[in-house]
């Protein structure tokens, strides 16, 4: 397969105040734009290259032959998945059963919600904290750099992007305020419903 970009799910403007127009100007048109390139150089003439991203994931990570071609293909899917984990109007308790999910696997919402901040807060460097689905119960994990849990078995129900290129022009060092506006303000929990099956 061939690497695209994909088009974000809301107008650029469409999370202001919470996330900016520029930000998705260089995060999706420059940073994801750039994940998507480089992979597609890399997959040319490569035996990888009629998989889809997940196989090429899972057939890539943790080696270190092949670290260029993980790094970009993940990205290329961390970032599309990212998009869709948004929506104007977002955030807050979910519903549906994900809520009774959340209740059932972490005791209740605001344990989650301290969970899914530890674990964007405390992720050093770049990387990502998510919501995931681990042997039929729900798990908060974070990853660095590029790495996804989908290439260790579990299912990715939310992200949240902790690489600086995804709140520095809008909340500079302040991460922990980008983390507490992404939970209540900006979550797809339909989304994250759709994911659950």
């Amino acid at each position: 397969m061939t690497l695209v970009l994909p088009e974000l799910p809301f107008a650029p403007n469409a999370l202001e105040p919470h996330i900016s127009a520029r930000t998705f100007e260089f995060h999706h048109g420059k940073h994801h734009k750039a994940y998507v390139d480089n992979g597609n150089k890399l997959l040319e003439g490569s035996d990888l290259k009629g998989l889809s991203m997940e196989e090429i994931m899972k057939k890539t990570a943790g080696d270190s032959a092949k670290a260029g071609i993980f790094n970009n293909v993940a990205q290329v899917w961390n970032h599309a998945f990212y998009w869709k984990c948004m929506k104007p109007g977002g955030g807050g308790q979910p519903s549906g059963k994900i809520a009774e999910k959340i209740k059932a696997d972490f005791g209740g919402f605001d344990k989650f919600v301290e969970e899914f901040k530890a674990a964007g807060a405390t992720q050093f460097g770049s990387g990502w904290a998510w919501l995931v689905l681990d042997g039929g119960k729900l798990k908060v994990t974070k990853t660095a750099n590029a790495e996804c849990p989908l290439t260790q078995g579990m299912t990715p129900l939310l992200t949240m992007d902790v690489w600086e290129h995804a709140y520095y022009l809008d909340y500079q060092n302040r991460r922990p305020d980008y983390i507490a506006t992404f939970i209540d303000k900006l979550v797809n929990w339909d989304f994250v419903n759709a994911n659950l099956g």
